[in-house]
């Protein structure tokens, strides 16, 4: 387990602000192959949606249990679009409508609303070299 301060949502402060990584996605020329390699030798265990989960817990509420998911995707693949570079970084967030407004104001491009699932609010944006940003609010 990887302990960390400010990795979780602070109850009491909602700035709009990225509070730690939530994924780490790269292209690779053949996933599966990457993913077993990585399985073998790094003993990483892939899940059965074929990415790698790191818990960490937050020192200020242990009782909550957080993660960062690992997992290389098909080269070329559309998801990092319009992105073209190799990677997308998954940043965890606290106050995502608050955070993208704040994004709005300063002239970031938003590529798409805010979606909200079980596991929590995602939306896309684009940094200033071209690289697409997932934001993610558990």
């Amino acid at each position: 387990m990887i302990y960390t301060k400010n990795d979780m949502k602070d109850e009491t402060n909602e700035t709009p602000k990225v509070t730690g990584i939530g994924g780490i996605f790269f292209f690779s020329d053949n996933p599966k192959d990457t993913k077993d390699w990585y399985a073998k030798n790094l003993g990483l265990e892939i899940s059965e949606w074929g990415s790698v989960s790191f818990e960490s817990r937050n020192l200020d509420k242990p009782d909550q249990i957080d993660s960062l998911q690992w997992s290389p995707f098909k080269k070329g693949d559309e998801y990092f679009a319009p992105s073209k570079k190799e990677f997308m970084i998954n940043y965890r967030v606290q106050n995502m409508e608050g955070l993208v407004n704040k994004l709005k104001e300063n002239g970031v491009t938003i590529l798409d609303d805010i979606e909200t699932y079980d596991y929590g609010k995602f939306v896309h944006i684009m940094d200033a070299e071209g690289n697409k940003i997932e934001l993610w609010e558990p």
